[in-house]
């Protein structure tokens, strides 16, 4: 083995699921401990470490504390899920974006989602409603509100040319955040945005990205009827 090759963490990943699916590391099979690693690709032992928590949070390896470090027996496949531009879903499906502004304003929020936010129950808020169109058909109903304290360049924005959708992915900074998928019955008011009829079955998605402890937004899409995701395992 050239241990000249494993100068960083990616180069030392990509041996470590290699033996694994070789079957070099079988199943259940207690891997060599990092100072041994280290020694044998020649490499710091923080680099090994590096390399066997990323193999970790894919789910191969099962790390524990004065255990040791085993080859999963039964693999956790998991799944990270990136933020889309919703102007760019709907390109990339061959489809002409629209894009329409229904209303923009400052306004308290009900008392939940203050509560889910994290906000004072008096913190006024940004308030975003907007329809977007696929071929001129409405796609997708977005109901966003912003946490000014955490981005309060939205309050210079006036959305009507740019979604906040887009607009919060290329200027707002988050950490990480939290997705519920569902399906819900239109409302009255969601039907005539959508053009659907009243209780149509919609798939929903809410979501609220955090910066550190603070809620930077929270949006509910309600997608018209019929609408599907694919992805790849």
């Amino acid at each position: 083995m050239n241990t000249s090759s494993f100068r960083n963490w990616q180069s030392v990943h990509t041996e470590v699921l290699r033996r694994i699916h070789a079957r070099e590391w079988e199943p259940g099979d207690l891997i060599p401990n990092e100072a041994d690693l280290a020694l044998e690709f020649g490499c710091a032992r923080t680099t090994v470490n590096r390399a066997l928590r990323a193999v970790a949070e894919s789910g191969l390896l099962d790390r524990r504390r004065k255990a040791g470090t085993r080859v999963a027996v039964q693999p956790v496949a998991k799944a990270t899920l990136a933020i889309a531009v919703i102007r760019c879903e709907i390109e990339e499906r061959g489809q002409q974006y629209g894009y329409s502004l229904i209303s923009r304003g400052e306004a308290v929020p009900p008392l939940a989602l203050s509560t889910a936010m994290k906000t004072q129950v008096d913190q006024t808020l940004l308030h975003v409603r907007a329809l977007h169109l696929a071929d001129d058909a409405p796609y997708a109903f977005e109901d966003r509100w912003i946490n000014i304290v955490a981005a309060p360049e939205a309050l210079d924005e006036n959305f009507e040319d740019m979604s906040a959708n887009e607009w919060l992915l290329k200027n707002a900074h988050y950490t990480h955040g939290e997705i519920v998928f569902s399906a819900t019955s239109a409302s009255k008011d969601e039907a005539e945005v959508l053009q659907c009829a009243v209780q149509s079955p919609l798939f929903t998605v809410n979501r609220m990205t955090l910066d550190g402890s603070s809620a930077v937004t929270k949006v509910r899409l309600l997608y018209s009827p019929g609408h599907s995701i694919r992805t790849i395992l």
